[in-house]
This record gives structure tokens, C-alpha cells and sequence, in this order.
């Protein structure tokens, strides 16, 4: 049985349908061909080998297929091909009247290339466009290829399955601003690498990297395996250490690593971009009267809200072991004798009280990260996604991402007020770019509308700060610009275990430099306590995974 024009049609910023031609075989064999397992592993293969044979072309890409094998089957197959990454778009080019991009190659058509056309169908003030997109040579019949499109001041998508010659309608630019734009930077084009199948297979991976259940744990524990070549050795119980609080000092820094649930899953992604084994922080805190507290900059509040606090540390501790449902791992790294007896308490309890109840420092949350124009993002991210990324969080919600970049943008373009379309549209002006905006240091004493601004790991440091511990070069150090991995490989922690106390580590056959005091797995920390500081330390340092390699004195 032939059936010939049945019609696909879709909906997407605009309608259209597209007719295909497929050759079934009779009705009552087409279960027993779905069924018949063996049948399309060997139609599988043979494909495989057609593809290396350049003058044919496969009826179907093996991978188009691989979801009608068993699960058993195919989803190990599928998982080793694709992971949560393959969900980011990578930028492949950007589309004016004046540049037309080269040719690259997508996950479906081998041979693409697009142009911006400038028109005024609409009798609008700054008329429309019609961007072209021309997809040829496809590596099967089955595939397709998905797409987005960005401006500063929009985002759409599109997907293509014909070989031709496609456009996208741009009725009419919103400002003088965005036509602007288009016409001298023109349309940024994004590739869904993985296809469509690949994209709704890495939504499924993504999905439980942020769910509070066993799957999530794993998943998050699978990425990390993955992407960081992170090890999770389980460690020998019990995995709470029988803590003496005696033994606590100020100023010992306490790394947490959580595995689960929607902090988990956040922990993950920040742990991939910028090399940490760690996700989040505190410090530890005596008080005149030798009661010991924690310094927390994330501490969420009775409102639900993540602010920064001092918690005595039994009730802390307490949250910890019975409250905190991320599976979260701990550390506790003590300092060093010598900088133990320097630490200013009086200072450092000063600054800390002044920060009290301010909001967590999300001005500042992803810059420290940044700090070269293209060797902070592991691919496909790169500056152009970041941007994009940052456009679509400006329109669904405006008053989080102005507080998650605007303000910190500003500051470093040297304005006041400005959106993120305006500071997009300002850079240019300036004659520099987004990718350079993104690099420049932050700065410790840069006061925001609410105030000073610190990540849970910059207020530990901040007090570091305060009470001395970077000496003379304090003023040369903007702490901001540390990740947490920044953090823990400074040379401020204790180096000879036999100075450890007595419990840190006593249960584990394996003696970590630092004390474990929670958690199934054994946490890691490359290059910890191996570090110097010096000045303007960690303000031009690449971040690149596995490795996460960097040059001395970056």
C-alpha cells in the first residue's frame, strides 16, 4: 500500500504544512515489521555501513530509529550519544543584509547558510525582514534540523525537514533600536546539535537533574561522572562524623556539595561551568563568649527567601542532618595554625553582622565565572548563547534577570538604568562587545539598589578579607571574582594531618587532607590548599572541563 501527500501540519510563531511520500508495506504486516526486533537491528547496521559510503544515502539515520527498539536496548545507546548538555543551542552565525554567513553543519543538512532581508510589507516606521535560510545535502530522509533566532529584544525557533531554500518573517522590528541592531549585527542563529530527537532526549535528562527522588540523585551523580570525571567513591559508614564542636575554630571553611533535588540539580550545572567540586559555603564563627556560629550567605528564610545569616551551629548543624533533603555532602576545611592566630574575630564579626538579612548575592553569581572571552564555556555555551539565554530570561521574567545581570552590566558598560536590549544595542555603540562586557572583573565595594552584593562563597572570602588573611594584598584581591574551586584551593587550610582533630576522617580507610563530616561519597576537591594568593588573582582564568586547567598567575 502507497500513501502519497499525507500532510504534516504545525504550528509555530506562523503556519505551514509540508507533504511527504512514504512506501509501507501492507497493513497487516506492519506490527509484526515494529515487533520483529531483529529485523530493524539489521536494518540498523546496514545503515551504519551505507553512511560511510558517500555516494549513497540512508533511507533513515540509525539514531532517527533507535527509540522503536526495546528500552533495554536503545536507551543505553541513546544515553551514551546524548546527554543534559545537548539541550544548549550552539551559535553558528548571524544573519544582516550586509552578511551572509558562512556555510556550516547541522545535526540533520550538511550544507547551510542564511541572509537577512529588509522590507517594508507592513508600512511599519522601521519596516520587517525576511531572514533566508537555505538547508541542502541532508544525511538522511528522516532527520531534520532545529533552530533559534535571536535578537536582543526577541527569541523564536523554527525547524526544517525539506531540502530548499526557508524563511522566517520579522513583521516588524520593535524599535529603531532592534532594526538597528539586525542591520550591523544582524541575526544570531543557534543549532540544536542534537536534533529533535536529541533535544527531547536531553529535556529528559535535564528533567531529573532537579527532582528530589533517587532517579535525580543518580542523574546528578551521572552528569558530574561524566562531564567532570568526578569519581563518587561511597565511603565506609557511619556518614556523619561524631563532631567535637571544641575542635572548631573561626575562619574554617566549610564546603557543601549537594547531589538532589532542585539545589542539586542547580549545584550541577554551576559545579560543570566553572570547575568546583563544591556547590555552596559557609564559615565558621566564635563568638566573644566562644559560642560557634556559621556564616551563611543562602540561608533561606521563613519568607522562602535566600538571604545572608549567622545561625548558631547546633541549629545549623540540625538543618543539616534532619531538614536538608539535597543529600548534601560536607567538608570541613580547617585553617592553617598561623593564619588561626592572626584572624581578626573582632573584624571579621563586624562585617559579617553588616551583611545580616541582605539578600544572597545574585548580582554577582555569574561573573566570577567569566573571565576570558571564550574559555570559561564549556561547548557549545559561549557568549552568544549567554546573551540569548539572558534575552529569553528578560521577557518571561523581567524583574529576575534585572536582578540577576542588569544592574551588574551597567556598572560595567558605565551606565545607569539601561535593559538588557539597551545594554546590548549601548556595547556596540561603545565600539566593544558583549564577550568582553561579560570579562570584566567584579568589584568588591560596587554597591547595588540593595546593597553590597555576595555569592555565598565571596562573603566567606570577604570575611578572609576582613580579618586579615590576604595581608597587603587586599586590595589588589576583588573576591567576587572567586569560585568556590578558587576558594578551596587557596593555601590557607591546615597541610599536616597530624594536626587534624582526632575525628576528621576516623571511619574512612582513605584520609582526606581536610575533614568529611557528612555524606555517602567521598568528596573531592582537586588542587585544594596548593595555592598562593596574589594580585588580581582569578580575574583572567579559563575554566575549561575535564580538566579545568589554568595558567600560573592568571
Amino acid at each position: 500500500m502507497e500513501i502519497v501527500g499525507d500532510c504534516i501540519k504545525r504550528s509555530t510563531f506562523r503556519s505551514r504544512s509540508f507533504c511527504k511520500t512514504l512506501s509501507l508495506p501492507p497493513s497487516g504486516s506492519m506490527s509484526l515489521l515494529f515487533k520483529n526486533h531483529y529485523f530493524l537491528s539489521i536494518l540498523i547496521l546496514l545503515c551504519l555501513y551505507t553512511s560511510y559510503i558517500r555516494a549513497l544515502k540512508a533511507p533513515f539515520h540509525p539514531q532517527d530509529v533507535l527509540p522503536l527498539l526495546p528500552r533495554q536496548v536503545s536507551w543505553p545507546v541513546l544515553n551514551s550519544l546524548r546527554s543534559a548538555v545537548d539541550l544548549l543551542p550552539t551559535f553558528v552565525g548571524a544573519a544582516s543584509s550586509s552578511n551572509k554567513t558562512g556555510e556550516w553543519k547541522g545535526a540533520c543538512f550538511y550544507k547551510n547558510t542564511a541572509w537577512m532581508e529588509f522590507n517594508h510589507k507592513n508600512g511599519s516606521e522601521f519596516g520587517g525582514g525576511t531572514l533566508h535560510i537555505k538547508v541542502s545535502d541532508a544525511h538522511s530522509w528522516t532527520c531534520m534540523d532545529l533552530y533559534v533566532f535571536a535578537t536582543p529584544y526577541r527569541v523564536t525557533w523554527d525547524y526544517y525537514f525539506l531540502s530548499r531554500e526557508h524563511t522566517l518573517e520579522f513583521k516588524e522590528w520593535e524599535s529603531k533600536a532592534e532594526f538597528e541592531y539586525v542591520k550591523h549585527k544582524g541575526v544570531s542563529i543557534f543549532l540544536m546539535e542534537a536534533g529533535m530527537l536529541g533535544t527531547l532526549e536531553a529535556l529528559w535528562d535535564v528533567f531529573p537533574l532537579f527532582t528530589n527522588t533517587g532517579w535525580g540523585e543518580n542523574s546528578n551523580i551521572g552528569f558530574l561522572k561524566k562531564h567532570m570525571e568526578a569519581s563518587f567513591e561511597q565511603r565506609p559508614q557511619p556518614w556523619v562524623t561524631n563532631i567535637s564542636v571544641d575542635d572548631i575554630h573561626s575562619g574554617d571553611f566549610l564546603a557543601i556539595s549537594k547531589i538532589r533535588g532542585r539545589w542539586g540539580g542547580f549545584e550541577t550545572l554551576e559545579k560543570w561551568v566553572t570547575g568546583s567540586y563544591a556547590g555552596h559555603t559557609a564559615v565558621c564563627l566564635r563568638d566573644s563568649e566562644g559560642k560557634l556560629w556559621v556564616g551563611e550567605s543562602g540561608h533561606e528564610d521563613n519568607e522562602g527567601e535566600d538571604i545572608i545569616d549567622i545561625l548558631p551551629w547546633d541549629e545549623w548543624w540540625d538543618f543539616e542532618l534532619t531538614k536538608d533533603d539535597s543529600n548534601p555532602h560536607i567538608a570541613l576545611l580547617p585553617l592553617r595554625a598561623d593564619l588561626r592566630a592572626k584572624f581578626n574575630k573582632t573584624a571579621a564579626w563586624e562585617y559579617a553582622r553588616s551583611m545580616v538579612g541582605k539578600p544572597y548575592g545574585y548580582h554577582n553569581l555569574i561573573f566570577s565565572w567569566i573571565d576570558t572571552i571564550d574559555r570559561n564555556y564549556p561547548p557549545p555555551l559561549d557568549a552568544n548563547l549567554v546573551a540569548s539565554v539572558m534575552t529569553v530570561w528578560n521577557q518571561i521574567q523581567p524583574q529576575y534577570a534585572a536582578n540577576m545581570w542588569n544592574e551588574a552590566l551597567n556598572k560595567r558598560l558605565g551606565t545607569q538604568g539601561l535593559s538588557l536590549p539597551e545594554v546590548l544595542v549601548e556595547v556596540g555603540k561603545q565600539g566593544s562587545s558583549f564577550d568582553k562586557l561579560l570579562m570584566i572583573p567584579e568589584q568588591d565595594d560596587w554597591i547595588y539598589s540593595d546593597g553590597k552584593s555576595t555569592s555565598c562563597v565571596a562573603f566567606v572570602l570577604e570575611i578572609y578579607k576582613e580579618a586579615g588573611l590576604f595581608d597587603a594584598l587586599a586590595s589588589s584581591i576583588q573576591v567576587t571574582e572567586f569560585t568556590i574551586k578558587d576558594a578551596y584551593t587557596l593555601k590557607f587550610f591546615e597541610n599536616n594531618s597530624s594536626r587534624l582533630p582526632k575525628w576528621c576522617n576516623d571511619a574512612d580507610t582513605v584520609k582526606l587532607p581536610f575533614c568529611q563530616i557528612r555524606g555517602k561519597y567521598r568528596m573531592e576537591l582537586p588542587g585544594y590548599n596548593t595555592m598562593d594568593p596574589y594580585p588580581y588573582m582569578n580575574e583572567k582564568c579559563p575554566s575549561l572541563p575535564p580538566k579545568y586547567s589554568r595558567p600560573k598567575d592568571c
